[in-house]
């Protein structure tokens, strides 16, 4: 870290659970993980600069979608220590995420549409249904629900 900095650029520990919605333990928890890193004062108390609040809502929005922490640290990797990351450092990362949420919307929207269309049919014959399964065949090309999630390559 660069320059001085004075106790009006760190926040307590406290202060950031309350601007994130993160709780204390959250965030003492990601800290061990190494995905951010405090600032220890002369009495060894945690201290955060303001722009770790952006760092803890990034990590909290890429868990909602299913990142899990290791990923999240790959990602965190090409943000800057020491200052507040910069649009386009926000953007590099971004675009390491966007395949990955472009390739769960569809997913999603595979499963809505097959949904409607089961659930919606009402036919209940074994003998008309899409996702009927005879003789297990979709076994034979591997686990999972074959016909509503795509395989992953």
């Amino acid at each position: 870290m660069t320059g001085k900095l004075s106790a009006r650029d760190l926040l307590t520990i406290g202060d950031v659970a309350r601007r994130t919605g993160a709780a204390v333990s959250a965030i003492r928890f990601y800290e061990e993980k190494g995905l951010i890193e405090p600032v220890r004062t002369r009495g060894n108390q945690r201290r955060f600069l303001r722009s770790d609040i952006r760092r803890l809502s990034f990590i909290l929005i890429a868990q909602r979608l299913g990142l899990s922490l290791e990923e999240i640290a790959l990602i965190m990797k090409g943000l800057p220590h020491g200052r507040t990351p910069t649009a386009r450092d926000w953007r590099r990362i971004s675009t390491t995420i966007r395949a990955r949420v472009e390739d769960q919307i569809a997913e999603l929207e595979r499963t809505r549409d097959r949904l409607d269309g089961c659930i919606g049919c009402g036919c209940l014959s074994l003998d008309k249904c899409a996702i009927y399964n005879p003789d297990d065949r979709l076994g034979e090309s591997g686990p999972g629900p074959r016909q509503i999630v795509a395989p992953k390559a």
